[in-house]
């Protein structure tokens, strides 16, 4: 690896450290009680070794008489000194337990509503299972590792250094045995951690695409058993479940071996101490008590060390959790509004297409050099191939991409210079693909609009022929529908949407395919209802079916990212066109 790559991981490392202890900051006084106890804690439990060898001692050796009065005092300081300390460990763990979940609740509170302020283009560009799984088990695996390790390092140095002070007042020459076992772990430690920290990268990455594709495919059955492809997506799920498990294993495999190589090299360093310390007994130089005590001394004192491989392993864990987790805090939101741009609250609709450029991607343009003009109260219908830059129309009405090249404007004010919101709240929006959340099918129509009444929802329940089948319901209004409304036809998903699009007031309206999922039959239905809702608005409406349009004031035809016709239904069919071959194969087709 380069020298400069080295220092970049380094770098990355070390800010991601420094994030974490800044959110950790946030609950200082929480770790500052943390602290205190961690130093009470340890500190009592490090004097029980101290009063053990002196109970030792206190037994006497050869014609000494036994001071039963001294071992008792020894043994209940002792006992009352572990108990004291047990207390404080408990009362430690409590809130480090309230510090995680108050960890893992801002973190979450944090991506979540940095998620809220990301462009379109962001979801367009990642997997929705991978954007859960930093929500959901990154953020854990973060909390986790901070509730623990962060205590275990504090008791580590607490005990380590105490545990040194302690050997020294008993026998410095003993301490010698260190100087070869302490280099031996430390080196060996650091250069697993090195090796061990991509390996925890790429598991979270490896789990993040599993959860991916496992969302997609849940949310596709239907098409996955209607065209019989269950063998291939179990396929593929077992290429993508093995990598995962691979990724698994092998983090965790490597990292396995490191506690066991470091918890030998410390008890060489035991059986160091404890064939010096009995030579030195023998030669008369050391109590037998102060022996047994540097022995537990030696525990304590060897014992973070091998702690510190594992929690060094866990960490690397939880660093390359925190990374993904803040690399998706660090996607640059949409670029905020101009300092001077407009409000628009009541848009007239005048809508002008001026000479524009526009490509998701870097020199690969969808959208060439497009002009339209569009008055207030217009409708608009834009037609033609899949791919051909319908939907990219739509995108940039709504600035959910700004164009290359060129402007849009509404009521000859640059979209630009107006914000987003009110820009936004200027369109009623109709998807091809619905969406309705969990909850009742009056929440649902009333969603996007303030102090909407019962005679509200159903006026346009009845407009958009929907309102008989929800009668039908044993609820009624008051049906709970499950997400995304899986336990309703997608017909009847598409009519509920319409008829909450008919309570917005607004002066557009974008109907994205609208009516793709309603039958024929219903779609005449409707028709009626849906230009009483365009009445007065400038409509936008992107058609498959070319018989619904036939009275649209304007048909863009829209070929390769340009508008190769327009004019009106009679217009085009007359030219004898593009737009007469779309409308002659649906024809032939029916």
């Amino acid at each position: 690896m380069k020298t400069d790559e080295k220092k970049v991981k380094k770098a990355t490392k070390t800010q991601t450290l420094l994030r974490l202890g800044k959110y950790l900051y946030q609950y200082k006084l929480l770790m500052v009680l943390a602290l205190f106890m961690t130093i009470a804690s340890n500190l009592l439990a490090l004097v029980g070794p101290k009063l053990s060898g002196a109970a030792i001692d206190a037994i006497g050796t050869g014609d000494a008489p036994v001071q039963f009065q001294l071992i008792y005092r020894y043994a209940t300081i002792m006992i009352l000194f572990y108990f004291i300390s047990s207390v404080l460990s408990y009362l430690l763990s409590a809130i480090m337990v309230n510090i995680s979940k108050r960890l893992s609740s801002r973190l979450r509170k944090d991506v979540f509503d940095h998620i809220s302020t990301l462009p379109v283009g962001f979801f367009d560009r990642h997997q929705t299972g991978d954007i859960i799984s930093r929500i959901s088990y990154d953020i854990d695996t973060i909390a986790a590792s901070l509730s623990t390790d962060v205590v275990q390092i504090l008791t580590s140095i607490i005990t380590v250094v105490g545990s040194f002070i302690m050997m020294l007042t008993i026998s410095p020459l003993l301490i010698l045995v260190f100087v070869v076992t302490i280099p031996m772990s430390v080196l060996f430690t650091k250069y697993k951690t090195k090796k061990l920290r991509p390996l925890f990268h790429r598991r979270s990455e490896k789990l993040g695409e599993l959860n991916g594709y496992v969302e997609e495919i849940v949310s596709g059955q239907r098409t996955v058993k209607a065209y019989g492809r269950e063998d291939v997506m179990i396929s593929r799920f077992d290429c993508k479940n093995e990598a995962a498990v691979t990724a698994y294993y092998r983090a965790d495999y490597y990292g396995c071996m490191v506690g066991p190589t470091v918890n030998f090299i410390n008890n060489l360093s035991l059986a160091g101490v404890s064939i010096f310390g009995a030579i030195m007994y023998l030669a008369g130089g050391i109590t037998l008590g102060n022996v047994s005590s540097f022995i537990l001394y030696s525990r304590k004192f060897s014992g973070p060390i091998n702690e510190a491989a594992n929690i060094l392993t866990e960490l690397q864990s939880a660093i390359a959790a925190a990374n993904r987790v803040f690399m998706l805090l660090d996607e640059h939101p949409e670029p905020e509004d101009a300092p001077d741009a407009k409000v628009i609250e009541h848009a007239n609709g005048r809508v002008e297409i001026d000479n524009v450029d526009f490509g998701y991607d870097e020199g690969k343009l969808i959208i060439k050099d497009l002009s339209i003009q569009v008055p207030q109260g217009g409708l608009i219908a834009i037609v033609g191939p899949t791919g051909a830059g319908k939907t990219t129309i739509i995108n940039l009405l709504m600035r959910f991409y700004d164009v290359n090249y060129g402007a849009i404007r509404v009521d000859a004010t640059d979209i630009r210079e107006i914000t987003r919101k009110s820009l936004r709240l200027s369109y009623t929006m109709v998807l091809q693909d619905t969406w309705l959340f969990y909850g009742t099918i009056f929440e649902n129509i009333a969603y996007g609009r303030e102090g909407v009444t019962m005679d509200d929802v159903v006026r346009v329940a009845k407009a958009a022929k929907i309102h008989n089948f929800i009668m039908s319901l044993p609820q009624g209004y008051d049906t709970i529908l499950s997400d995304d409304g899986i336990n309703i036809s997608k017909g009847q998903r598409q009519l509920l949407t319409i008829a909450r699009a008919m309570l917005i007031d607004s002066s557009m309206l974008i109907l994205d395919e609208a009516t793709s999922n309603v039958d024929t039959r219903t779609e005449r239905a409707i028709q009626d209802a849906m230009y009483a809702l365009m009445k007065g608005r400038t409509c936008f409406v992107i058609a498959h079916r070319l018989s619904t349009i036939q009275n649209a004031d304007c048909i863009l035809v829209v070929n390769g990212g340009e508008i190769v016709e327009q004019g009106t239904h009679t217009e085009l069919m007359a030219k004898k066109g593009f737009y007469s071959e779309l409308y002659n194969a649906q024809f032939d087709q029916a």
